[in-house]
């Protein structure tokens, strides 16, 4: 049995929110940059080029690449030979969550209340998913989820009659629909399978993948390719200005379903697709 002090999460989950708001994963930086590179719509490759130096900017000055400092979702697998110590996990996550945005002065989001609204003046609490695993480490994900492209999301639940061309169809009708609103070029988190808030979870959790990574599934991969092809033939292009380039990559995850359902959920991440990992 190994022994973690959960001071040790709170200063992880804090360091992961301001760095993770500063920099973003080196292959999604690549891949804009690549995009800017081939991008044959003028007006489109300016915009490229502007959010590459925007990225430039933020490292150099040690500022966010976006003032939407996002709403902190933290994904946490617990090794079953850990044992937590002085205090609560989910309080040290917001612990973590506090300082980061507080002392890291990130941009506090989250409403207090859904309907009510007033802010907690601190962006907490955190969006927290636990897993038990094997082993004795703990391993974070922390990823700060900006609302433009959070609220085009979209979950369907279809009937099982529904063709692949038909999960196709309605992935690239959000992203139609959406158009400039979530500052594209996007990252899509697609989700197929499982029940209503499973699907939903698989396509937070395929955000956190790296852009550069193909689902493992050969089928997946392919049908990944299928997608992404599909969104950019729509020609919304770099913040919804025209172009080649809507979507710099999809990314699926999946889980077995009931007889009766296809749940399918597309979770719109935006350019600056955030997310930092440590293992503890």
């Amino acid at each position: 049995m190994r022994e973690i002090d959960v001071r040790e999460i709170a200063d992880a989950v804090a360091r992961l929110c301001v760095e993770a708001n500063r920099e973003l994963p080196a292959d999604l930086e690549e891949k804009i940059g690549a995009a800017a590179r081939s991008e044959q719509n003028a007006l489109g490759r300016a915009v490229l080029c502007d959010l590459c130096r925007n990225m430039q900017a933020a490292r150099e000055l040690s500022l966010p690449v976006c003032q939407d400092t996002g709403m902190a979702v933290v994904f946490a697998e617990i090794g079953q030979d850990v044992h937590l110590t002085g205090g609560s996990f989910e309080d040290a996550v917001n612990e973590g969550v506090r300082r980061g945005y507080t002392d890291g002065l990130l941009r506090c989001s989250v409403a207090a209340d859904p309907i009510r609204r007033g802010n907690t003046g601190d962006n907490t609490p955190a969006v927290l998913h636990t897993r038990l695993v094997p082993g004795d480490r703990v391993s974070l994900t922390v990823a700060p989820k900006g609302f433009g492209s959070e609220n085009m999301s979209r979950l369907r639940m279809m009937t099982p009659a529904a063709s692949e061309d038909d999960i196709v169809a309605f992935v690239a009708e959000t992203v139609r629909e959406a158009g400039g609103n979530p500052c594209p070029p996007v990252v899509l988190g697609v989700g197929i399978g499982g029940d209503f808030e499973q699907c939903a979870y698989l396509a937070k959790k395929a955000l956190c993948r790296s852009v550069s990574e193909r689902n493992p599934d050969p089928y997946y991969a392919a049908l990944e390719a299928k997608m992404l092809e599909a969104v950019n033939a729509l020609g919304v292009g770099p913040q919804g200005f025209g172009g080649d380039t809507t979507a710099l990559a999809v990314n699926i995850e999946w889980a077995p379903t009931h007889i009766a359902g296809l749940p399918v959920s597309v979770n719109v991440g935006c350019h600056v697709t955030r997310h930092k990992n440590v293992t503890i």
